[in-house]
């Protein structure tokens, strides 16, 4: 049965799951970067991820392990992603022109379709290696309407950010959730969980374990 999912979410040990003041020059946010260093040199950031990952690490040969498994196991079973329009790009309100189409260069990591949560409509940007990107103006559950369907009975994957994910979770909506813990402290930025009762929500912790670089928490319904 088709699951909507998140995975590989970086936060930190206060709760952010992004830094403040996105830009061109922190698309993560200020020190949102360390969120992430958990998965910079694993073997499949390296292989999903191959211009970005060589920017970062050079010609470093990946690591396995459990840091490498759960990162592995974000891409098991995709048929689609959701996307907030933050995670899309910095340009905000509505679209100046066609000329950004996301973070990735000509070929994203996605290789499926992507539905991005936007006000402000825009035709589908088809990129190199099976990415088409889709923007969403009428709200999340359309998009998770209009992804399921994409996604052919396979997973959908909620890519982020923060607000995408607190929207389908107090709604409900998400059936699994791979937070991977950093320890690393923001002080401010985007939290993910305050004010959310997971516990009403039916969500109990079904796995956990940690390494050096992160500690993997899972959630279920």
């Amino acid at each position: 049965m088709s699951k909507v999912r998140v995975n590989a979410f970086g936060i930190s040990i206060d709760g952010y799951g992004a830094g403040p003041d996105q830009d061109l020059a922190n698309p993560m946010g200020v020190s949102g970067m360390a969120l992430h260093q958990w998965v910079f040199g694993t073997k499949t950031f390296q292989r999903t991820h191959a211009d970005f990952a060589g920017s970062l690490i050079g010609d470093e040969v990946g690591r396995e392990g459990v840091d490498d498994d759960f990162a592995a196991r974000a891409f098991e079973n995709l048929g689609a992603w959701i996307l907030g329009r933050n995670m899309f790009g910095p340009v905000r309100g509505p679209w100046p022109d066609e000329s950004w189409n996301g973070w990735w260069g000509k070929n994203p990591p996605y290789h499926v379709p992507v539905f991005v949560l936007t006000h402000h409509a825009r035709a589908p940007i088809a990129m190199e290696g099976g990415t088409t990107f889709h923007f969403v103006a009428d709200g999340i559950h359309a998009a998770l309407k209009r992804a399921k369907e994409a996604a052919l009975g396979k997973d959908v994957r909620l890519g982020g950010g923060v607000a995408t994910i607190r929207q389908y979770l107090t709604a409900g909506l998400i059936d699994e959730m791979h937070l991977a813990i950093s320890p690393v402290l923001l002080g401010r930025g985007e939290n993910l969980l305050a004010g959310i009762d997971t516990v009403s929500l039916g969500y109990k912790c079904t796995e956990h374990v940690s390494t050096d670089d992160a500690t993997h928490v899972v959630l279920m319904k």
